[in-house]
């Protein structure tokens, strides 16, 4: 059995049915990324991404056959479990039962950079997807700017017409300083470049950005050029990523010789600059990833300019004590957003989170920075 999966996926994607085209990513040279360091790029042939579908399609026949011997109408999250318990179940069996549990909608194509598949076999590998899974509501897949770029708007445009919906890129930065230093291998205009063509050919834009990825000798530039970036290019989404510095990301060995990670309140005032100077901008800014400090900063702009900065500013203003108390407790899990804040009994766990590692400003950062890690 060939079928394969990738080791990561968009929050977004969580209910998507993965399909890996390649292995790993072709650039890996980013210097905050510890996904793929150490591991060898390659395109899957042709052949073996068709195999895949495949399988998940006999899988998904093979569940549903089950499913009308037991005279359900679906196969119902009972048989899905038994399914994806099963020892004897392989790897597409558990996909296809997974998919299914999760409503059998939408697929993501993996790992990094999907689009570096030559156009003509991409263009198989989407029509062949919806042939054996036909109902499947939207397709997507990672994409760098370098790529989006170098493909253009006619070639985008034809992936578009045989069944690519959205492409999720990485930003991190609109700063050349910024991407210079961590080693994006992109400039701002490769980004507005890229991100036009995509939206252009009738593509989904999902931008990602990354907070403190500047540290605090470049904080300003990144919040400003980040912010001009997305205004060149209004795309549909601008997703927030939060820096988490980890022991297995290159970066890491930078602190202390040339970068200064910030700390969350630092990190605030920069997201405020960043969002004044979106003001007129049309993109849907979402914070759907846990190491975002506020998970509810999400809206619609323009329309939603000042509830954004409301929101920031409204965790700016508390108190040092009750600063420390969110931060801890997002940072372990406990509050999705600072709506939830003001629940007496997550306020109470928080609180002791701080008594127990001390209640000081520097114990605070290491605690959150420590648990900031789990979640890379």
């Amino acid at each position: 059995m060939s079928f394969e999966q990738g080791p990561i996926r968009p929050p977004s994607e969580a209910s998507s049915l993965l399909i890996r085209v390649g292995r790993n990513c072709p650039w890996n040279k980013c210097t905050f990324c510890p996904v793929y360091k150490g591991r060898t790029f390659s395109r899957r042939s042709l052949e073996e991404v068709i195999v895949d579908i495949d399988e998940v399609a006999d899988a998904l026949e093979i569940v549903r056959e089950e499913a009308r011997k037991l005279d359900q109408s679906r196969p119902s999250p009972r048989l899905l479990t038994s399914f994806l318990r099963s020892s004897h179940a392989g790897s597409a069996m558990q996909a296809a039962a997974w998919w299914l549990l999760r409503g059998e909608r939408t697929v993501f194509l993996q790992d990094a950079d999907p689009l570096s598949m030559r156009t003509e076999k991409l263009e198989k590998v989407l029509r062949h997807l919806h042939r054996r899974l036909p109902g499947i509501t939207r397709v997507t897949a990672y994409a760098r700017t370098a790529t989006l770029a170098s493909r253009g708007p006619e070639k985008l445009r034809a992936l578009r017409d045989a069944g690519l919906d959205r492409v999720h890129v990485g930003f991190e930065s609109g700063s050349d300083a910024v991407l210079e230093l961590v080693r994006k291998g992109a400039t701002q205009a490769r980004h507005v470049k890229g991100g036009r063509a995509a939206i252009e050919a009738g593509l989904e834009l999902s931008a990602y950005l990354m907070p403190g990825l500047g540290g605090r000798a470049l904080w300003k530039e990144h919040a400003v050029e980040s912010a001009r970036c997305v205004a060149a290019v209004e795309p549909h989404f601008t997703r927030l990523r939060s820096l988490a510095v980890v022991e297995r990301a290159p970066l890491h060995e930078m602190v202390g010789r040339g970068f200064e990670p910030m700390g969350d309140d630092e990190v605030m005032r920069e997201l405020r600059l960043f969002l004044e100077n979106l003001e007129g901008v049309t993109t849907k800014l979402r914070s759907d990833h846990i190491l975002n400090l506020l998970g509810d900063l999400e809206g619609d702009l323009p329309g939603d300019h000042q509830k954004l900065l409301d929101l920031v500013d409204s965790y700016l203003d508390l108190p040092e004590p009750d600063r420390f108390a969110y931060r801890l407790g997002r940072r372990a899990g406990l509050f999705r957003g600072l709506y939830e804040f003001g629940d007496p009994s997550k306020r109470a766990r928080a609180d002791a989170l701080v008594d127990s590692v001390g209640g000081d400003p520097e114990a605070v950062d290491a605690a959150c920075l420590e648990l900031m890690g789990q979640w890379v």
